[in-house]
């Protein structure tokens, strides 16, 4: 079930009516129940994988809490590590990594038919296995004591608004809310509105429109530079409005059933330099990198080299959770560059220092969203012919704008009320600016996003872009 179509919603208005008439314990077997309903609708055979890392994380943790042997919890930890991220790479890296060793061995496609799964991706795997993986790690650490409920455990795994594409939520934030009592408050309702309305707005409106015209230059044996450029900004724009999109909605999804999940997007394109951007984009998947990869590997406090070992290490991995694909590790490892230069540029100076000049802000701003860009043109080819023929062109080919004008005409209306927004939410310093304005407004503006959706979602729903992650 997509977000964006009607059969989604008659679903979640029955979980809410049922959550809403019965007491706290019964909520979460029906939520349960719900979200295994909710996944089981993708592929029925997949709900054995979030079982297998579901039973296996919540026994594992019990032996891995403090008061244990120190051996015991550390193999304990390992066989969470080595089940979950094994069910992920059978699944999900295995073809990769056999399908290139035998196109370098030379193997005829006899072979390799044999021995690649050609398996379909259960959804959300790389989702629902970072935050599985993260709550034993957190008992191991101290950080938590384990669960006793496997019930309540099996719904921190697999609450369904965020099952499939996050945020990846830590389990000292969200089981706390499966095992209390939770209230839902009149704003909690009135939020939650428009962070579904917005979601739904942002992904139908904008990210579904530009989707056309970025796969047409990225699919064109003969591009140029002016359309490649804005191809680029126009998927920029898709990618964030696709992903943040869903992260609004689920959060929203959340407030009505009575929790709170984290923010994950915060105005990630008003970064002044690469690591401000990874604070800001993905906040769940960059933390949960920083935390559970970067600080083990060492992080900063093993010396400079050892520290860009760890950026560079930490986000060519990061890349790879996007995907078997050589452009991801390319993303992946060119955003570990970036940040492990920007360190070595600040290093000395004990903290990150701001220009107190507008203008010089604006610049720097200006500056990495077009390194963003660079890296977003990295993420979308689907092949390193198609990569070379985009940068040829970026490259040369800047003769003619006529096409790239047409192309710009068209965006603009779609990404201005965007922009409006979140010059808004920049100037107000606040995210959910939407609560601010009168009931009476509110639901005028709820009105016009959800009309917008409606009228530009007859065509049938687009999956989100990260379900393929």
């Amino acid at each position: 079930m997509l977000f964006n179509t009607f059969e989604f919603w008659i679903f979640f208005f029955f979980v809410l009516l049922a959550v809403h008439s019965t007491p706290h314990r019964v909520q979460n077997r029906i939520l349960l129940l719900a979200s295994y309903l909710f996944y089981a609708a993708w592929d029925w055979r997949f709900l054995s994988l979030l079982l297998v890392s579901t039973i296996v994380d919540f026994l594992v943790a019990l032996w891995a809490a403090p008061g244990r042997p120190t051996r015991i919890r550390k193999r304990a930890v390992a066989i969470s590590v080595i089940i979950n991220l094994g069910l992920l790479g059978v699944f999900k890296y295995y073809d990769f990594f056999i399908g290139s060793l035998l196109a370098l061995l030379g193997a005829s496609p006899g072979v390799s038919e044999q021995l690649l799964l050609s398996a379909a991706l259960p959804v959300g795997i790389s989702f629902y296995t970072f935050q599985s993986i993260g709550y034993t790690c957190d008992v191991y650490a101290g950080r938590l004591k384990p669960i006793r409920s496997f019930p309540d455990f099996a719904l921190y795994v697999s609450f369904f608004p965020q099952l499939v594409a996050g945020p990846i939520e830590r389990a000292a934030r969200l089981i706390p809310q499966v095992v209390s009592t939770r209230k839902v408050t009149s704003q909690m309702l009135k939020s939650g509105a428009y962070l579904m309305a917005w979601g739904l707005f942002k992904k139908v409106y904008i990210a579904d429109t530009l989707a056309h015209p970025v796969n047409v230059v990225f699919a064109s044996d003969s591009p140029t530079g002016p359309e490649v450029y804005i191809a680029t900004m126009a998927f920029a724009f898709q990618i964030y409005c696709d992903f943040s999109g869903y992260s609004d909605i689920a959060r929203g999804l959340a407030r009505w059933l009575g929790f709170e999940l984290m923010l994950n997007f915060n105005l990630p394109y008003l970064a002044r330099n690469p690591s401000e951007f990874w604070r800001r984009w993905h906040i769940s998947l960059s933390t949960w990198l920083r935390d559970y990869l970067y600080i083990p590997l060492g992080g900063s406090r093993r010396g400079t080299r050892r520290t860009y070992r760890n950026l560079l290490i930490t986000m060519v991995l990061g890349g790879l959770w996007h995907g078997a694909r050589l452009n991801f590790l390319l993303w992946g490892a060119f955003h570990g560059l970036a940040l492990a230069i920007h360190r070595m540029m600040i290093r000395g100076r004990g903290v990150e220092s701001y220009s107190s000049s507008p203008w010089v802000n604006c610049g720097k701003i200006v500056g990495m969203w077009h390194l963003t860009l660079l890296g977003w043109l990295l993420f979308r080819v689907e092949s390193m012919a198609q990569l070379r023929r985009l940068v040829s062109a970026l490259l040369s080919s800047w003769q003619s704008w006529e096409s790239a004008m047409v192309m710009i005409a068209s965006m603009l209306p779609v990404v201005l009320p965007l922009i409006v927004v979140q010059a808004w939410q920049f100037r107000a310093r606040e995210i959910e600016v939407f609560s601010r304005l009168h009931w009476l407004l509110g639901a005028g503006v709820i009105g016009i996003l959800l009309s917008s959706v409606l009228l530009l979602n007859r065509g049938g729903a687009t999956p989100f872009i990260y379900f393929q992650f």
